[in-house]
């Protein structure tokens, strides 16, 4: 079942009777910056008890080129400047957590590794080597906690409207509805 047919098949159920995408949920609709988008994640192992999560994303902050390498030189003396033909972008970025039900005693760890950037045609932009200002998008949450963090890309500078995946298909939790989706352009 592909994702179209799965939110149908949501809203359905939900009274609604036609398919509604919240902005987020596609490439084609991706969340601006100071949007907060919200996505479910289920946590649990094996053939315990799966447990399901709320998460709210924000990326509220944002500089790209000139004005993220200075805020890069002021992190860290030993931040390199970008490969020719690419620029940092630094995004600042809210994560909220918070239990659907009981116990909801599960702890998310935030992970550089959740985000990525990609250009439209889906190109995936390297990881930069770099040092962020602090605080970094990174630790332990539990349920009713949130953080907020930067991290950085570097992309092609030619690339006008690079985006942004969350997803925590690395980690052995589960996303339900699939990727979340953010604009890394004003």
């Amino acid at each position: 079942m592909n994702r179209i047919t799965r939110l149908f098949l949501i809203t359905a159920i939900a009274g609604l009777g036609t398919a509604v995408h919240a902005a987020g949920h596609l490439p084609s609709e991706a969340g601006a910056v100071g949007t907060t988008i919200a996505g479910i994640i289920e946590c649990g192992q094996g053939y315990t008890s799966h447990e399901l999560y709320d998460v709210k994303i924000n990326v509220h902050e944002l500089y790209r080129g000139e004005q993220a390498w200075q805020r890069l030189q002021q992190a860290s003396s030993s931040n390199r400047p970008p490969a020719k033909g690419y620029d940092y972008i630094l995004a600042r970025i809210k994560f909220e957590y918070e239990a659907r039900g009981r116990p909801g005693n599960c702890v998310h760890d935030v992970r550089r590794s959740h985000y990525t950037a990609l250009s439209m045609q889906d190109d995936i932009y390297p990881v930069p080597a770099v040092t962020v200002p602090q605080p970094a998008l990174s630790g332990p949450l539990h349920s009713g906690q949130s953080i907020d963090g930067w991290i950085a890309f570097e992309v092609a500078s030619k690339d006008k409207k690079p985006l942004l995946t969350f997803s925590v298909d690395d980690s052995g939790a589960v996303q339900h509805a699939g990727k979340l989706w953010f604009k890394l352009y004003k």
